[in-house]
């Protein structure tokens, strides 16, 4: 069995479309998906990089390039009213559903209803109202797992903000940069466009046996922008 770690911001619909996509790439493989939300602002600034929506002319292409992907792929996809947004309310709702044996982990039906609610229907992703419609949706789905939910201010506990920091801290301990990226046996693969080579991966592609996986973190850089 292959354990696969998706780290994930649902604030990208890059994200979004790899998680609805990820079924397909994995299967006839025995997996292990564990579901890590982090910060993608602070992969962001740790790495000196601009978001994609941060950069007007990149923003536009990225909003009309996820819309055809979207329907290329055959998922439903949505623009929320404003983009981007904080997101730090999603990953700390998500993350307050996380259990004492995978603190830093989100189901998958936790992680599709954050991805839904953001890129499904057009709305508001913080609009306080859907916020308190989520909460109280996972709040129900705690107890039909006979799970504890403490209080309504669970999500803004120091516990569950610690689980964030720590996710966002492994992240970048392990070299990531952007969402989502999938981590499996030391391989990171990053992006929707990733999902083929890491079925390759998983299929036993001689490639990543060649050496050539090592020798591309070996090429000199030749000038460097100052």
């Amino acid at each position: 069995m292959h354990d696969i770690a998706f780290y994930y911001d649902p604030i990208s619909p890059y994200a979004y479309l790899a998680f609805e996509r990820l079924p397909e790439a994995l299967m006839g493989h025995s997996v292990c998906v564990r579901y890590k939300p982090v910060l993608f602002a602070a992969l962001l600034k740790a790495n000196g990089q601009l978001g994609p929506a941060e950069i007007p002319a990149k923003r536009d292409w990225t909003y009309r390039q996820v819309g055809w992907l979207a329907q290329h792929h055959g998922v439903p996809l949505d623009l929320p009213a404003a983009h981007p947004f904080n997101p730090l309310a999603l990953l700390r709702l998500g993350l307050a559903t996380a259990t004492d044996d995978a603190p830093g982990e989100t189901n998958r039906y936790v992680t599709g209803q954050l991805f839904h609610h953001v890129w499904r229907g057009g709305q508001s992703a913080t609009d306080a109202a859907r916020l308190g419609a989520l909460q109280a949706l996972l709040q129900d789905h705690m107890v039909q797992r006979h799970k504890p939910w403490p209080d309504a201010q669970w999500p803004d506990s120091e516990a569950v903000k610690q689980r964030l920091r720590a996710n966002t801290d492994e992240a970048l301990a392990l070299g990531l940069f952007g969402v989502p990226t999938l981590v499996v046996n030391g391989h990171s693969f990053w992006g929707l466009d990733a999902l083929p080579m890491l079925r390759a991966y998983l299929d036993g592609d001689a490639w990543f046996a060649s050496g050539a996986w090592d020798a591309a973190a070996r090429l000199p850089v030749g000038v460097r922008r100052t």
